[in-house]
């Protein structure tokens, strides 16, 4: 396909099908789950602790991965080449010894200090009466979510406009419907549940799509022609750019969304397994985007053919001219599971940071209140955060890649090294940890901020890496001052 004119991805009756199909399958898991997830703010923030080591490492997975694996990734594969892979590199890395190294400690100790959220374990953690570890891992939690979910609503927006021919504030608001009424229902059973079931469409989508693209094109060998030769260059890409991308993996440890599926297994020795089969889809579905990428500039050589021009519509586009409108309409889908998966999982993590670490923990400190209270309340701020996100989701103007990374780069220069450092290394204090906090967040939003430092490195870099020295220092500072008195 070489015509130099704009493709539109349309729908048509049995890709519909499939769609809704899925979508019903969605909404009835939160129905079912709605039981289950009503009799605590336990069960409806961390299921219980009642995970088995499957859902815990595909949900771990996708949770982390959202729209900017098969909407951005590809893009980016499609613009950028074969060294687009590196921005893989690192969170599969990182991510397998999470699994293996924090995952088993902070589950244990968050059991122990009997913590659902994040802050929940911070002030256990350092015995902080004052609140102020609370307060402040709370409100850095709130401020990047809410960009993270809108994100995601925007990413919906973006390929339902591309694929049902909506307008892109029509697919926001339809993506953003979809997730609040099983999310609100079912809590943090029915986003793992659904986490699983959107798992196998991802899945199946990278693998079977790029397959069937190929055997269209004739064959590899006819791929890799149509191709320059710098698009194939894996190394096609400077120091900064090659450290930018291998630092992507410093985001895992600190979002909360990920950290919390560790915290919710049942038995934390099975986090071994769930390290091998976390992994292994990990690889399997990055390198499937690469492939759609590469393969989607064979299709369309210029950006001009793809849908206004935008690299991140490859992957539907590519998906309508190669596979049967049915299995078109499952592709849909599984974008959707990418998006849904994150979204309904970041949506839970704030709304855990209004309710239990906002209202119950600060506002209402030592009252009792009812359980269920708690949970409805739960359910109220779900549906006020996501009108936030959709009014986010309106005004950003960035590219999914972008906005995302922007996120998953505060939580991670926020979090990452205050949570390593506090459960590996015993001299950690609550001001250093606060410092840490600050510290990271501050300067995440400055580099970003700044043109030109935000040409010469992805911002989590050097936000990681300070956030850890001055978590350490203050630490040290603070427990010598402590014990000369």
């Amino acid at each position: 396909m070489h015509e130099s004119t704009t493709i539109s991805v349309a729908a048509n009756g049995p890709a519909v099908l499939a769609f809704t199909l899925y979508l019903i399958a969605i909404v009835l898991i939160g129905v079912f789950s709605t039981r289950f997830s009503s009799k605590g703010i336990g069960e409806f923030f961390l299921g219980g602790r009642r995970m088995n080591r499957f859902v815990v490492a595909l949900s771990a997975v996708v949770s982390g991965r959202s729209a900017w694996l098969l909407l951005g990734l590809t893009g980016m594969a499609y613009t950028r080449g074969a060294s687009a892979l590196w921005a893989c590199v690192g969170y599969i890395v990182v991510e397998l010894l999470l699994f293996l190294t924090l995952a088993p400690a902070l589950r244990r100790q968050t059991e122990a200090y009997n913590a659902i959220t994040l802050p929940d374990y911070f002030e256990e953690r350092f015995a902080d009466a004052s609140g102020l570890l609370r307060i402040a891992s709370a409100a850095i939690i709130f401020l990047f979510m809410i960009a993270y979910v809108a994100a995601q609503f925007k990413a919906g927006g973006k390929a339902f406009a591309s694929s049902f021919g909506l307008s892109a504030n029509e697919g926001l608001l339809l993506t953003a419907g979809i997730v609040l009424v099983y999310t609100m229902l079912g809590g943090f059973l029915a986003v793992s549940i659904t986490d699983l079931v959107q798992a196998f469409f991802m899945i199946i989508a990278l693998v079977a799509t790029p397959i069937i693209a190929v055997v269209k094109f004739n064959g590899w060998a006819a791929v890799t022609q149509a191709l320059a030769p710098a698009h194939l260059d894996i190394f096609a890409l400077g120091g900064g750019a090659l450290i930018g991308f291998l630092g992507i993996g410093l985001g895992s440890p600190g979002n909360p969304h990920i950290l919390v599926r560790y915290m919710s297994i049942d038995d934390p020795k099975q986090l071994k397994a769930s390290a091998i089969v976390g992994t292994f889809w990990n690889v399997v579905m990055a390198v499937g985007a690469i492939y759609i990428g590469l393969i989607g500039r064979a299709f369309f050589p210029i950006a001009e053919m793809l849908p206004h021009g935008d690299a991140e519509n490859v992957f539907p586009l590519l998906a309508q001219n190669v596979l049967h409108p049915f299995l078109f309409g499952l592709i849909i889908a599984a974008i959707f599971a990418a998006i849904m998966s994150t979204a309904d999982s970041q949506l839970l993590v704030a709304s855990s940071s209004v309710v239990r670490d906002i209202y119950q923990k600060i506002l209402c400190k030592g009252q009792e209140i009812e359980q269920k209270k708690l949970v409805r309340l739960s359910r109220g701020v779900v549906f006020f955060l996501v009108v936030a996100a959709i009014v986010l989701g309106w005004l950003a103007a960035d590219w999914i890649f972008w906005l995302v990374l922007f996120a998953w780069g505060g939580l991670g220069a926020a979090f990452g090294p205050t949570i390593i450092l506090s459960l590996f290394w015993k001299r950690t204090t609550k001001w250093g940890v606060l410092a840490g906090f600050i510290v990271g967040t501050l300067t995440v939003i400055i580099w970003k901020s700044s043109p030109t430092l935000h040409a010469m490195m992805y911002e989590l870099v050097p936000a990681f890496l300070l956030s850890l020295l001055v978590t350490v220092v203050f630490s040290l500072v603070t427990q010598r001052r402590k014990e000369n008195l």
